[in-house]
């Protein structure tokens, strides 16, 4: 018999990120599956574990917080389903990014290694 899960807490430098089906677009022309080019999984972080434990026992905070938006490599984390939701359970160093949406343009990386 399954158990009914209400609640997860991640451990340590674990986050548990709900998965976001990604944007579908609408258009006239239908792609063969083996032509659509992948996306990389992106989803919003629900939970965060307390950090990561060095060697000699110190604890280094996460650097990711509920509520960012973050990108994962393609087979990133643990899938599991919460209440009908789907989650990814994973390592903070198995996310790629955080996704910003201020519309501010990305720097010029030229100017700034030549600073």
């Amino acid at each position: 018999m399954a158990r009914l899960i209400k609640r997860l807490r991640p451990l340590f430098d674990r986050v548990l990120i709900e998965k976001l089906k990604p944007p579908e677009m609408i258009s006239g022309i239908v792609l063969p599956q083996t032509s659509k080019t992948k996306t990389l999984p992106e989803g919003k972080i629900v939970a965060v574990g307390s950090g990561k434990r060095t060697s000699d026992g110190k604890l280094v905070p996460m650097s990711l917080k509920i509520g960012d938006m973050v990108l994962l490599s393609e087979f990133s984390g643990n899938e599991i389903k919460l209440n009908d939701k789907d989650y990814i359970l994973c390592k903070e160093d198995e996310i790629l990014g955080i996704i910003e949406t201020n519309s501010d343009p990305l720097p010029n990386l030229n100017e700034l290694q030549h600073k």
